[in-house]
């Protein structure tokens, strides 16, 4: 079978668009090759920063021939109908189509259609000049005295030359011949464009790998990356360091060179003062180099970082590690001012006496300093919004109110050693209970931190670590550092916060209110941080709610579905007791806001971000529907209900009683619909078999005792309870006739079957439930 080897070479494609470029190209051209009638074996695509490479085997040389009959209207149909026909078969006139008559339906026009196949070659030759034409990059441009022609080429960069070649291993291919705005395809492509920039012809994709790799490009980027990475850890090791890893950067890098050269180069140590961070983001923002660290230190940096160079130089790679070293020092020595700086006073202190007294802050202190700034300048977080000092205050106040219910939750038992919290005990055997039942793996367990060693402190404490922890959240977005490195926000406020002697827990919660940031990003544990990070999250809904500016389809263009997210997290696996509901009420009241309505509706996002978490855990959806109901607003509670009625169906008596409950639900629903009576109370003296006793009975202890589970919130126990009616359920239904002929027993009979409903809707909605 024919492979086919197609190549599209052009100026530097930007890094970030490469892997999926050639994505596109792959599955672009192989839909085109499938819709025109071929099939292949296997297809891969290549790429480096100057080519997009798709190796296509066993391609079929020629599509099939079509033979089809496409009927048509009758011969007494209107003539519209008949002209209609005529089009979509592509006859000129119905003297062209056959008569086909049938017993029934009479006589009616149907057009054989034959299409012979098309060469391989053919095709390729009409599907790869309409991709190119048509290629979804994220930006393109023209280039050239064609560009100012109508309908010029567009691509990324500068197209240079085409490569297309077509047939079988045990044959010479031949060029798949096609133009595109003077640009002629052939079997022609060139080496790297510093060490080997002469021409090379090639045949198919065995000897264009090897001819490319002799003329020093390394086509494939995934083995690009694995020389990178083996070769930076062995430079890294071989000076005593170790290499800090980025896949981020390792990515990019990789689309950066087609034959890659790793070097070490070095700054002075008294760089080191500045923090690891910031020094990591400097060199790898501005010179994509990686940093090292001395071996076993899992903190600290060295002054030695590894740059990756497209060229083998002469020297071995000095005056390029050299010339990188003073690039990096340069944008070091910025960093270091921006980190002196931060720490100084600033110079228009007098005018930020109003914003300090109206936040409690000492202007003696740096951060302090920048949270003034940030409300004096009146910062604008979003037009509807108000400013940013408008929003710490209302985090603050929030925060403040759900301290004392994280500290709750998170310290039971005040003035004790704070330890592993019943409440996150629990949430994490529920939520490793859920993943077991669908094997999927334990997740993580949340592990609270110990309030940095000391006493748990008090609630008021937790409190007022909270409203100081809201107040300098975001004081960091007015220093030099974060405005140089906007995704250093919260991480140097906590540098700063600790360097002017606020307390662990504050400092901490300045730089943890941002988390969780995704689904695997860590929660935090802290209550101060919770507290935190809870209000400004929920603060940010409530005020996109209120101004409608809500998640549609695709489009989250505030991350509102992540903050959800996050929320939904903090709770469950801190097993964190709340009532959405009502906080939602008190958030919105900060905005001058009723929130009548818009709880309901933000209520309903919750349950889904809750539910799309749950089944992340490997919770079925359809027992997740059977506990939510609109007004379901604590979060925890939803997922230990979804815990026990799983764990309850595993047992033969859930199953059985599904079964059962199903029955009974089907039958009301359909009595319900045709409108029959049902009596509103059970009337014992109406029963006629023993089976209607001992259901009656069942049903009543069962009701009881599931409602005093459920008021103590034991959710197993209430399970428990309900598990006593599935022997007099299955007897109900193999000895009772619930139509019986006398309406006043149907009636009495259809009451009891609500009863049982009624008495398992406390715990669920079974007829929810699949099976």
């Amino acid at each position: 079978m024919p492979d086919l080897l197609l190549e599209l070479r052009s100026e530097e494609i930007p890094a970030r668009m490469q892997r999926k470029a050639a994505g596109d190209l792959r599955k672009m051209l192989t839909d085109g090759l499938v819709e025109a009638g071929l099939t292949y074996d296997a297809a891969r695509e290549y790429w480096t920063p100057r080519r997009l490479t798709l190796d296509i085997r066993g391609l079929t040389a020629r599509s099939k021939d079509i033979h089809e009959e496409i009927k048509g209207p009758s011969t007494t149909a209107p003539e519209q109908a008949v002209q209609g026909f005529l089009r979509k078969a592509g006859l000129a006139s119905v003297t062209e189509a056959h008569v086909h008559s049938d017993p029934k339906k009479g006589d009616f026009y149907v057009a054989h259609i034959s299409k012979p196949g098309r060469a391989a070659e053919a095709i390729i030759a009409e599907l790869v000049p309409a991709i190119i034409r048509s290629f979804p990059w994220p930006t393109s441009m023209r280039w050239g005295p064609a560009s100012a022609k109508p309908g010029s080429l567009r691509w990324v960069r500068p197209l240079q030359t085409i490569l297309c070649t077509f047939g079988p291993e045990t044959e010479e291919p031949v060029v798949v011949d096609f133009e595109i705005d003077g640009i002629r395809s052939g079997n022609v492509t060139y080496g790297h464009r510093f060490m080997a920039p002469g021409e090379i012809t090639v045949r198919r994709f065995d000897d264009y790998v090897i001819k490319l790799e002799a003329a020093k490009v390394v086509l494939d980027g995934d083995r690009r990356k694995e020389i990178i990475l083996a070769d930076a850890r062995n430079l890294a090791f071989a000076n005593g360091l170790d290499l800090v890893e980025d896949e981020g950067l390792l990515e990019e890098v990789s689309g950066l060179v087609e034959w890659p050269v790793v070097l070490m180069g070095e700054f002075e140590q008294a760089f080191l003062a500045i923090p690891p961070e910031v020094v990591r983001l400097t060199i790898r923002a501005n010179q994509k180099c990686f940093v090292t660290r001395p071996q076993g230190d899992g903190e600290n940096l060295s002054n030695r970082f590894i740059l990756t160079a497209n060229i083998e130089a002469k020297d071995g790679g000095k005056e390029i590690a050299h010339g990188n070293g003073k690039v990096v020092r340069a944008r070091l020595s910025d960093a270091l001012y921006f980190w002196k700086t931060d720490q100084g006073d600033l110079p228009d202190l007098e005018q930020l006496e109003a914003s300090a007294k109206k936040f409690g802050l000492d202007l003696k202190k740096p951060l302090d300093q920048r949270m003034a700034r940030l409300d004096h300048l009146n910062v604008t977080f979003h037009a509807k919004l108000g400013t940013q000092g408008e929003r710490v205050e209302r985090i603050k106040r929030l925060a403040e109110e759900l301290a004392p219910t994280v500290a709750q939750s998170i310290s039971p038992l005040e003035g004790e050693m704070a330890g592993r919290p019943e409440g996150v005990a629990s949430a994490a055997a529920t939520l490793s209970g859920l993943s077991k039942k669908e094997g999927v793996g334990t997740p993580r367990a949340a592990t609270p931190s110990v309030a940095f060693g000391d006493i748990s402190p008090s609630r008021g404490e937790i409190t007022a670590r909270a409203g100081r922890a809201s107040v300098l959240a975001k004081a960091d977005l007015t220093t030099e550092a974060v405005g140089e490195f906007p995704e250093l926000q919260g991480a140097m406020g906590r540098k700063y916060a600790l360097l002017q002697g606020e307390h662990p827990s504050v400092a901490s919660a300045i730089e943890e209110h941002y988390k969780p940031q995704g689904p695997s990003d860590r929660v935090p544990t802290d209550p101060v941080s919770i507290a935190v990070a809870l209000a400004d999250k929920i603060d940010t809904l409530v005020g996109f709610w209120a101004i409608d500016e809500k998640p549609t389809g695709s489009k989250d263009p505030y991350a509102l579905r992540r903050a959800a997210l996050g929320v939904v997290r903090m709770l469950v696996e801190n097993g964190i007791r709340l009532a959405l509901s009502s906080i939602f009420d008190r958030a919105a009241a900060n905005f001058n806001d009723s929130g009548a309505g818009q709880s309901t509706d933000l209520l309903a996002f919750f349950h889904d971000r809750l539910k799309v978490y749950l089944r992340d855990q490997g919770a079925r959806h359809d027992l997740i529907d059977a506990v939510i109901t609109p007004q379901s607003d604590d979060l925890l509670q939803i997922v230990r209900r979804v815990e026990a009625l799983g764990s309850f169906l595993d047992t033969e008596d859930g199953k059985n009683l599904l079964a059962g409950t199903k029955r009974a639900a089907n039958i009301l629903a359909a009595e319900e619909k045709k409108k029959t009576a049902i009596a509103e109370t059970v009337e014992p003296a109406l029963f006629r078999e023993e089976a209607e006793k001992s259901l009656f009975a069942a049903v009543n202890q069962a009701e009881k005792q599931a409602g005093e589970a459920i008021q103590n919130e034991d959710f197993s126990a209430a399970m428990l309870a309900l598990s006593v009616l599935r022997e007099p359920v299955d007897s109900f239904f193999e000895r009772v006739l619930v139509n019986d002929e006398d309406q006043a027993v149907r009636a009495n009979r259809l009451a009891l079957l609500a009863r049982i409903r009624a008495a398992t809707d406390q715990v669920a909605d079974f007829s929810r439930i699949a099976g």
